[in-house]
């Protein structure tokens, strides 16, 4: 079963913060393995730069990375928090989680990518 969040809300109050919407999708193995270490799932966006180009990869983890709480968003998911930064690359109209069981470590897909355009 996925958890599909249509309407998500930005939970600080801050309407300008998050506009529009997005559609998050997680199968019950990430709802599990969330919900089992902790409760809460942190989703951001690094920008990689080489000397030709900049390519956007996703992050994830069960713990805010240091010093960052203020930089994310908690997006409403039914039963684990989210916290988004798309670190200035607007919003994602979908995103999907998934957890790789061997790697004990959860995929973001912003968008059906595993990077940010």
């Amino acid at each position: 079963m996925n958890v599909v969040v249509e309407h998500a809300e930005a939970d600080d109050g801050d309407r300008d913060v998050y506009e529009g919407l997005v559609r998050v999708r997680a199968n019950d193995d990430v709802r599990t393995f969330v919900r089992l270490h902790g409760g809460s799932l942190y989703v951001w966006a690094v920008d990689h730069r080489s000397w030709r180009s900049t390519i956007t990869l996703l992050e994830t983890s069960i713990v805010c990375p240091r010093g960052a709480v203020e930089r994310f968003v908690r997006i409403g998911v039914d039963d684990f928090d989210l916290y988004l930064d798309p670190g200035g690359h607007g919003w994602p109209r979908e995103l999907e989680l998934e957890l790789k069981w061997r790697r004990q470590l959860v995929r973001a897909y912003w968008n059906n990518l595993a990077y940010v355009m």
